[in-house]
């Protein structure tokens, strides 16, 4: 009887590791295909994020040109709050 339940015993662990070591095939599966994933999306989305960070660069200076412009008309044509004079 004793070596019955060693039996059963030593059959429960061979399937209890065998279970650890599917579990662990299948981490190992599911983490190469998300790194894979991330490296593939993470290049794409940085492509991304350095064109808007160029369109964003380009607007700024297009907008400091323009304000740079606006403040030199005014100046030339007398403006700038008084004390010009009026041709």
């Amino acid at each position: 009887m004793n070596m019955k339940k060693l039996l059963n015993n030593l059959k429960k662990r061979v399937k209890k590791g065998q279970s650890l070591v599917e579990y662990g095939l299948i981490l190992a599966l599911v983490s190469v295909v998300a790194i894979a994933v991330l490296n593939t999306m993470g290049t794409h989305i940085r492509d991304t994020i350095g064109t808007v960070n160029d369109e964003l660069i380009e607007a700024r200076n297009d907008a400091s040109d323009n304000a740079k412009d606006t403040t030199t008309a005014t100046l030339n044509n007398g403006g700038g709050g008084g004390g010009g004079t009026t041709p």
